[in-house]
C-alpha cells in the first residue's frame, strides 16, 4: 500500500484553485491529473516584470511594468483593424494594442480617466511605444496578484500559464513534508535542500539560475528520481541473485558444429562477450546479462552458440520477441543452422491456434523442444516447459520487469536470463536502464561488411530520387521507403506510407509493396516474403521494419522526412542495409527547410555509422527519454533528469542503491522506510512488490 503521507500528492488536481473539467483535461494531455504530475512538470524559463521605468525611459524589445492612465477607447471600424487604447504617464505616451477583443470587457477592464498597472512586451511601432495584448492589466487599489518573477511552462492548447501557474502554486503549498531518504553525509557534502524545499525553489525561482539544471535544487531532485530507478533496478537484481541459479556446462560439441557451419570466424567482440556469457552460465548465481550490440553486429549467432551452450547442459532454452517479424526473422536466420546441428526449434506466436498449437505446446512439455522462439505468446499461463534453463529477451527495452518475471516464472530451478538490444545506448543511459544487469558490448561488425553511403536530400528533388530508383531496380536491386506516418494527417502535413505507396506503384506497378502496423500479420508477412525472395523491389513501410528485419539483398534505404526521426531510430533504420558485400546506400529526405537540431542531426548520419558515438549524441541533442522511447517500452520515464547535466549523478545513485540493499534488503530501517516512500513518490513501486513477494 502506498504510504498515507503521499495520499496528498497522487489526490486530483481539480481540488486546487482554478482547474475545473476544461483545464483537468487540458492537463491529462500535458503531464496528467495528479498533483505529483504537477509538481515534476517543470519551468522551462522566467518573466521577470521587476523593471519598472517611466514610458520616456522603457527600453523596447522587453517586458516592462508600467503605471499608466487611461485616456481613450478607440473602436476599429471593421475586424481587421485593431482596437486601440490610448494611455500616458508624466513623460509620455503609449498605446495598447488587441486584436479582436470584447470591447465591452476592455471597456471595464480600462475605465477611461483611471490608473492601471500594465505588464506585457513594449515594442517601438514607427517610431510609438505600444504593448500588444498586455500579459496584466492591474488596479493599482485592488488586492489582484501579478507576481514581479512569473515561471514558465510548457502549455497545452485549453490551458493558459496564469491557470498553470496558480495550480502549481497551490501544490507546492499543499503537500505535506516527507521523511528525508538521501544519505546525510551527502545532503552535507553536497548542500544539498530537503526535497520539500527543492519543489519551491524550482516552482518559485528567485532567478533564471534556480531553475538551470545546475542549481543545488534541480540537482537534488535529479538525485531522487535517479536513486529511486536504481533503487528499484537494484532490488529487482538482488531478487533475482538470490533465487540459486544452476551450473550449466555443457560438453562443447553442438558449438563446435555451429562454429565449423559458419562461413565466417566471429569477430574478437563476439567472442569475448560468448566467455562472458558462458562464465555466467557455468556459475551457480542466475544469470541477468544485456547483450549490446550496433546494428548488423552478429549478436544472433552468440545468442545461438549460448542456446547450444545451455541445450549441452540438458535444459531448454526460449527466445522471446517484441514483434511477429522479428520473430520470425530469428527463426529464419537460426533454423537452417539449428537444423544441421541437430537442435530442435519451433515458434510461437499469438497465430498458433487449435490442434497445431496444442501439439506445440505437448512437444514443449515433454522436452522435445530445446529452442522455443515466440513473442509475447510464449508467457502465456498455459505455455510449459519440461525443464526451462537459460531465456533470451530481445529488444530488452520493450519489455518490462513483469514480462522478464513471468518468464523466469516458468522455471521450476531458475533461469539464466540474457538481454539483447540492437540499439547502442550511452554508458550513462546503460547504467540508468539497466542498472540490474551486467552488460557485454558488441561494437565490430563482421568482415566484408562494406560501409553505408548516406546522403542528405532536400523533398524538392524527390522526383530525381525516384529516377535514381527506377535505374537501380533496372539492376534488380531491392530497397526500402519508409514514410514517419500511416495515414495522412491534417495536423502534420507529412508524407503518408499509403499515399507514397500509391506514387510508387503507379510508377513500377506490382514491384512495390506496402507494410504498416495495422495490418493484420498474416498481411504483413506475405509482402515481406515477396520482398524477401525478390519479388518486390520495393517495400514501402512505416517504422515497423525499423528492428530486426534481415535482408541481406536490400541496399538502398529511403527515409522520407528524416527530419522527423530521433538519431538512434534513423541508424536502426539504415542498418536494414549495408548487411551484405553489396554497396549500400541511404537517402534521407529531408524537408526543404528544417531546424537547426535536425540539421545537426542529419549531419551526424552523414558523417558516422557509430552506433555508439550516435547514441551519445542523441542523449545530447534530445535527453534520455526520448532516446529509450519510454513511452513505449517497459522502462521508467524521467522527467527530472537531464543526463547531460547530471551524468555523475547516476554511478553515484546505483552505488548507493546497492549498499541499501546489501545492507537493509528488505528496506526495514529507519531510512528504508524514507525509502519505501521514494519508490512509491517517483512509482517504481515494482521494487516494493517484489520485496512483498519475495
Amino acid at each position: 500500500m502506498r504510504p498515507e503521507a503521499l495520499f496528498e500528492y497522487f489526490a486530483d488536481v481539480e481540488r486546487l484553485p482554478g482547474i475545473g473539467k476544461r483545464s483537468r483535461l487540458a492537463l491529462e494531455r500535458l503531464c496528467g491529473t495528479r498533483l505529483v504530475d504537477l509538481l515534476f512538470h517543470l519551468p522551462s524559463g522566467l518573466v521577470d516584470r521587476r523593471y519598472r521605468p517611466k514610458v520616456s525611459a522603457a527600453a523596447p524589445g522587453g517586458i516592462v511594468t508600467l503605471e499608466l492612465t487611461i485616456d481613450e477607447h478607440i473602436v476599429p471600424k471593421n475586424r481587421r483593424m485593431p482596437y486601440r487604447v490610448l494611455c500616458h504617464d508624466e513623460t509620455g505616451d503609449l498605446t495598447l494594442v488587441f486584436f479582436n477583443p470584447r470591447a465591452d470587457w476592455l471597456q471595464r477592464q480600462l475605465p477611461e480617466g483611471e490608473n492601471r498597472i500594465i505588464s506585457g512586451k513594449l515594442e517601438d511601432y514607427q517610431g510609438k511605444m505600444q504593448i500588444t495584448h498586455p500579459d496584466y492589466m492591474i488596479d493599482p487599489t485592488g488586492d489582484e496578484e501579478m507576481p514581479l518573477l512569473e515561471t514558465v511552462y510548457p502549455l497545452t492548447a485549453g490551458l493558459s500559464g496564469k491557470v498553470l501557474g496558480k495550480a502549481i502554486r497551490a501544490a507546492v503549498e499543499t503537500v505535506p513534508d516527507l521523511p528525508e531518504w538521501l544519505d546525510a553525509s551527502m545532503l552535507k557534502r553536497d548542500k544539498l535542500p530537503e526535497f520539500k524545499s527543492a519543489l519551491a525553489s524550482v516552482h518559485k525561482p528567485e532567478s533564471l539560475e534556480d531553475l538551470a539544471p545546475s542549481s543545488l535544487a534541480r540537482r537534488r531532485l535529479a538525485c531522487d528520481e535517479l536513486l529511486a530507478t536504481q533503487l528499484a533496478l537494484a532490488i529487482v537484481r538482488e531478487r533475482t541473485r538470490r533465487k540459486r541459479g544452476r551450473a550449466l556446462r555443457g560438453n562443447g560439441l553442438i558449438v563446435e558444429k555451429i562454429l565449423k557451419a559458419l562461413p565466417y570466424q566471429l569477430t574478437g567482440d563476439q567472442q569475448q562477450a560468448l566467455r562472458e556469457i558462458n562464465d555466467d552460465l557455468k556459475s551457480d548465481k542466475a544469470m541477468l546479462r544485456l547483450m549490446q550490440g550496433d546494428v548488423g553486429s552478429g549478436k544472433t549467432v552468440v545468442a545461438l552458440l549460448a542456446v547450444a551452450a545451455a541445450v549441452e547442459a540438458g535444459v531448454q532454452t526460449a527466445l522471446l520477441a517484441p514483434t511477429e517479424i522479428l520473430a520470425h526473422q530469428h527463426l529464419d536466420t537460426i533454423a537452417p543452422i539449428a537444423e544441421q546441428v541437430g537442435l530442435r526449434v519451433a515458434l510461437l506466436t499469438g497465430r498458433n491456434k487449435g490442434k497445431p498449437r496444442a501439439a506445440l505446446l505437448g512437444a514443449l512439455a515433454s522436452g522435445e523442444i530445446d529452442l522455443l522462439i515466440g513473442t509475447h505468446a510464449i508467457i502465456q499461463d498455459d505455455v510449459a516447459f519440461k525443464d526451462l534453463g537459460f531465456a533470451i529477451i530481445d529488444e530488452q527495452h520493450r519489455f518490462g520487469v513483469q514480462q522478464r518475471m513471468a518468464l523466469s516464472g516458468k522455471a521450476e530451478h531458475g533461469v539464466d536470463v540474457l538481454g539483447m538490444t540492437a540499439t547502442p545506448i550511452p554508458r550513462t543511459l546503460t547504467l540508468t536502464a539497466y542498472g540490474d544487469m551486467d552488460v557485454s558490448l558488441i561494437q565490430e561488425k563482421p568482415p566484408g561488411r562494406k560501409p553505408v553511403d548516406t546522403r542528405v536530400v532536400a523533398l524538392d528533388r524527390l522526383s530525381d530520387v525516384i529516377e535514381g530508383l527506377k535505374r537501380a531496380m533496372h539492376t534488380g536491386a531491392r530497397a526500402y521507403w519508409v514514410c514517419p506516418l500511416v495515414e495522412e494527417s491534417e495536423l502534420i502535413d507529412l508524407a503518408a506510407a499509403e499515399e507514397r505507396y500509391g506514387t510508387l506503384k503507379h510508377l513500377f506497378g506490382d514491384r512495390v509493396g506496402l507494410v504498416h502496423g495495422k495490418m493484420k500479420s498474416a498481411e504483413k508477412d506475405a509482402v515481406m516474403a515477396k520482398f524477401q525472395s525478390g519479388e518486390i523491389n520495393v517495400l514501402v513501410s512505416t517504422t515497423v521494419i525499423e528492428v530486426g528485419v534481415n535482408v541481406p539483398e536490400a541496399t538502398i534505404m529511403v527515409i522520407e522526412h528524416a527530419e522527423r526521426f530521433g538519431l538512434s531510430q534513423l541508424h536502426q533504420l539504415r542498418g536494414r542495409v549495408g548487411r551484405s558485400d553489396l554497396k549500400s546506400s541511404c537517402i534521407l529526405l529531408r524537408a526543404n527547410d528544417v531546424g537547426e537540431v535536425a540539421r545537426a542531426r542529419l549531419k551526424i548520419m552523414r558523417e558516422t555509422e557509430d552506433g555508439f558515438l550516435i547514441a551519445e549524441e542523441d542523449l545530447r541533442l534530445r535527453g534520455g527519454g526520448e532516446v529509450l522511447g519510454t513511452k513505449q517500452s517497459g522502462l521508467p520515464e524521467f522527467r527530472l533528469v537531464d543526463f547531460s547535466e547530471h551524468a555523475d549523478l547516476i554511478e553515484l545513485a546505483r552505488d548507493d542503491a546497492r549498499m541499501i540493499v546489501s545492507k537493509d534488503p528488505d528496506l526495514k530501517s529507519e531510512r528504508g522506510g524514507a525509502l519505501r516512500h521514494l519508490l512509491y513518490l517517483f512509482e517504481r513501486d515494482e521494487g516494493v512488490r517484489l520485496m512483498q513477494s519475495g
